[in-house]
């Protein structure tokens, strides 16, 4: 099709507003700016070139297994600090770092060590500060101050991105009230040693590791200081910090692609990173920004022609996609071997738009088509999906997507005996009076049923329709399964009596937990079912084999526990299931709000949380006493046979003591 001289200046002004709707879109909407920061993330934890470990700083590290050498965890202990300062500077290094918030008093003789050890330090001293009220209050920052001269300090602080938490910048520092100005970790620890730095923030410039394996830093234990080479801190810059599991991480580029302490790094690791950078005065490499907007000029420019050429929709799609991919192929390929980091949703976005705008102008007839599916699936899928997918026929392929969830996993207890009292037909019955009811419990409460799997009833909230409240709603759904089996097992009863049969109550356990799953449509390109899969979804199965064996009949996950704190609940253990390697705290989820409020099950949890504390610490006696009266307080709550649980426990320990180290986890070698 032809075009008339009179079009092509309105081409050229949807080529410019693509252009420019793409830049300020990704620069001002702050889900397309998270969206380009993530694929740069994703170049970054994929693609950093490979470097040689930095030779001018090394991190000694404050390990799970330093801290097993003290008597208590935090604060740590300020004896070793001070010991470790005085042999790191008899090592001679260039300049000494300590990322530890010395922010309350522990025992005084240790805390005048350390003191006395930071003020007569002769070698550049850096120690970690802030005034950030979210991280200190008024008393620690008190002692903070009177405890640490100003002429060490530096700000603790790291600057993350306030959409996701990634540190993606160094912290350049603050300007106090009294007008003076504290300089960010990484530029005060440059300072001490003469370097000068950028006064604004700016991006980091991720140092590359030789390996997968192996730190962009060299990383020593601070317990083994005294017994290495002096030679490794001879004139290195070197800072001292916490590398443990569960405190003190931070999200980073790296948790882009990997999970773990592999995408979340210590503090001090971070603040390496950084100081590096600042020593090696290099610079993240990106486009200027007139550069940014003329790349995004010429894809809108490319995406006009995409959309004056008269193809089919398949045809332009694949044009058009294999377009994209070509451009993010090298725009990769460009940063692992040049460093550059170019942008990749801007541009992408201003082709896109420009396609749309000139198919638009031209007047071309909308190529999208709905399938008639209705007749088809809704008989067997959730209805909310079935409406999906007439909307969106595209999402009948195979694939799936990541999402918080919360899992059900609900089986009929002794099903066995239950199954020998009918015939086939009597079974089928008796599993439909059963399964319907219980399925419009979790339909009622925007669950989705994943399917049934003999006696066992799989569901899911929060897909394929958003949820926010999803575990709150399987809560709900659990405790009013719950409460549908008594009148079932009565009409069940009375129909026993009339057939002349015995019965046998249907008992239930259920078992939930919330976290990330992978929902969608899964199977093969013949068959394939709207399922989700995953870790949590296993341990919700696990949860739910876990419930006859405390004597309860909900048992939850302590993520749905976070995410559903209204509900009345109690601890029954740290357990490591079947199949895990880690420890889980789960809970029995008993009642609603109203009962959690109640002063009856108010007085068992605080008793029980009593039991609990004694039982971990080893304190047989008190757990004893404590769980004589919780088995009167929990009378009416049914939850005497967890308390008998205990007491077994206890007695077998009498006899045979765990072994030391004991963490009061619990192996369960049943699923």
């Amino acid at each position: 099709m032809k075009l008339s001289l009179k079009g092509w200046p309105v081409l050229a002004v949807v080529t410019i507003l693509s252009a420019a709707i793409a830049f300020g879109s990704v620069h001002y909407v702050s889900f397309l700016t998270l969206g380009e920061r993530t694929v740069a993330d994703i170049r970054t934890a994929t693609l950093l070139p490979p470097e040689p470990q930095d030779p001018d700083v090394v991190i000694v590290a404050i390990t799970e297994d330093t801290l097993t050498r003290f008597p208590y965890r935090s604060p740590v202990d300020r004896a070793f600090l001070a010991s470790l300062l005085r042999q790191l500077e008899s090592r001679k290094p260039r300049a000494i770092a300590m990322d530890v918030l010395l922010d309350q008093a522990t025992e005084p003789d240790k805390d005048d060590q350390l003191k006395d050890a930071i003020a007569g330090l002769t070698v550049p001293l850096a120690v970690s500060y802030t005034d950030n009220p979210d991280i200190v209050d008024e008393d620690q920052l008190a002692y903070l101050n009177a405890f640490l001269p100003p002429r060490v300090r530096v700000r603790a602080e790291l600057n993350t991105d306030p959409v996701d938490g990634v540190v993606r910048w160094i912290y350049p520092g603050k300007l106090n009230s009294d007008g003076s100005y504290s300089l960010g970790f990484a530029r005060g620890v440059a300072a001490r040693v003469g370097a000068e730095t950028p006064a604004q923030s700016v991006e980091m410039a991720w140092h590359g590791s030789p390996d997968r394996k192996t730190s962009a830093f060299r990383m020593f234990p601070a317990h083994l200081v005294p017994i290495l080479p002096a030679a490794w801190f001879t004139g290195k810059i070197v800072l001292i910090g916490e590398v443990v599991s569960l405190t003190d991480r931070h999200r980073t580029p790296f948790a882009s692609v990997y999970s773990g302490p592999e995408g979340e790094l210590p503090g001090i690791e971070i603040h390496a990173h950084a100081v590096s950078q600042m020593l090696s005065g290099r610079l993240s490499r990106k486009l200027s920004w007139p550069s940014e907007a003329a790349f995004a000029l010429a894809l809108a420019a490319l995406g006009m022609g995409f959309g004056r050429l008269n193809l089919s929709l398949l045809r332009q799609l694949s044009l058009a996609g294999t377009t994209l991919a070509m451009l993010w192929a090298a725009s990769f390929a460009l940063f692992h071997y040049v460093g550059l980091m170019v942008p990749l949703v801007e541009p992408s976005l201003a082709f896109a738009l420009a396609i749309w705008g000139t198919d638009a102008f031209t007047g071309r007839e909308s190529r999208r088509q709905k399938e008639f599916i209705n007749s088809a699936f809704s008989r067997y899928l959730n209805p909310q999906l079935v409406s999906q997918l007439s909307n969106d026929p595209s999402r009948l392929t195979l694939g799936g997507e990541s999402r918080d969830m919360t899992l059900l996993f609900c089986d009929v207890r002794g099903f066995t005996t239950i199954s020998e009292l009918f015939d086939a037909q009597g079974l089928t019955r008796l599993m439909n009076r059963f399964l319907t009811p219980m399925t419009d419990v979790i339909l009622q409460n925007k669950g989705t049923i994943d399917k049934y799997m003999g006696d066992c009833i799989m569901a899911f909230w929060n897909a394929p329709l958003d949820d926010p409240d999803h575990a709150a709603n399987a809560c709900r759904s659990a405790l009013v399964m719950m409460e549908r089996l008594a009148p079932l097992n009565a009409e069940l009863e009375a129909d026993a009596k009339i057939e002349n049969r015995r019965h046998v109550p249907i008992k239930i356990g259920i078992g939930l937990n919330s976290g990330t799953a992978v929902v969608g449509n899964m199977g093969s390109t013949q068959r394939f079912d709207y399922s989700v899969l995953g870790d949590n979804v296993n341990l919700a199965s696990r949860l739910e084999g876990q419930s006859k064996g405390y004597g309860v009949s909900v048992v939850i996950g302590e993520n749905t526990r976070t995410r559903a704190p209204d509900f009345a609940c109690l601890e029954l253990d740290l357990i490591q299931v079947k199949g895990k390697t880690e420890a889980v705290r789960i809970f029995a989820l008993l009642g609603d709000a109203t009962m959690a409020a109640s002063a009856p099950f108010q007085a068992l949890a605080a008793e029980h949380a009593v039991m609990l504390a004694a039982y971990r610490g080893q304190n047989w006696a008190a757990a004893e006493s404590a769980i004589a009266r919780c088995l009167t307080l929990g009378a009416e709550f049914s939850f005497q046979r967890f308390y008998e649980i205990y007491q077994e426990r206890i007695n077998s320990f009498r006899i045979a003591p765990p072994p030391m180290p004991w963490d009061g986890v619990y192996v369960a070698l049943s699923k």
